[in-house]
């Protein structure tokens, strides 16, 4: 990944997994996160969740700060809001600063597939003045096949695909999904979850975990500096 946080704003059916998993919807009205940096915590992943019966909305929170020194070394903020009917992913609407360039990405499914609007607009070069460096925003449309699935973390219909829609940018991004096996995850509370662990290569690089009802319970993946990001599930 180019970015360090980018896979979670990003972003899962695995036959290790129970069959309840795929079937029920795991979660409850709110699923929520702390993130640490080579165990310093840098901020908090939380979504909510809302509906009745198949249809259902996701909103999703992400809000990370770096410091060195006291002083903001980096910064991510990232909201989004997904629709669902079903195991059918509807629509999109994402909004993501990513240390001073912002993503704005909107997503529609029409009769054709999905319909996705993106625009990019880059963070100030100069200093000097107000209006230095100052870019004008990229904007972009692109029509993905109808069963592409975004890459939204709590989702594990996830870890049968190769080709996810990323939630920040609102391209495809291929990646290649292992099952390592059973390893026991620890909350913040300090106990323990029977999970299966997943690993993300190609354009996505990351490592998630799974309970047997399909939650999602953790994730892990190197920054861009070499330090380790870690999601612990608030539990």
């Amino acid at each position: 990944m180019r970015r360090p946080f980018a896979a979670f704003v990003f972003l899962i059916l695995a036959a290790s997994t129970t069959a309840s998993a795929a079937g029920d919807f795991p979660y409850g009205r709110t699923l929520a996160f702390t993130v640490y940096r080579n165990g310093k915590e840098i901020g908090q992943h939380t979504i909510s969740f809302q509906g009745e019966g198949a249809r259902r909305q996701a909103t999703v929170s992400v809000d990370l700060t770096v410091k060195t020194l006291g002083i903001t070394a980096y910064r991510y903020v990232h909201h989004a809001q997904e629709v669902w009917e079903g195991n059918s992913f509807q629509a999109l609407e994402s909004r993501t600063d990513d240390n001073g360039t912002k993503y704005f990405v909107r997503v529609q499914r029409d009769s054709k597939g999905l319909v996705v609007d993106r625009e990019v607009v880059p963070a100030l070069a100069g200093t000097t003045t107000q209006d230095q460096g100052l870019q004008a925003a990229e904007t972009s449309r692109e029509l993905l096949p109808a069963s592409m699935l975004p890459t939204s973390n709590w989702n594990f219909g996830q870890v049968g695909q190769s080709v996810l829609l990323n939630t920040q940018y609102g391209t495809p991004s291929r990646t290649r999904i292992a099952n390592l096996g059973r390893e026991r995850v620890k909350t913040t509370s300090g106990a323990a979850v029977e999970a299966t662990r997943y690993r993300y290569t190609g354009d996505l690089r990351m490592d998630q975990w799974f309970d047997d009802r399909g939650r999602w319970v953790k994730a892990a993946f190197p920054a861009f500096d070499g330090s380790l990001i870690e999601y612990i599930l608030q539990e």
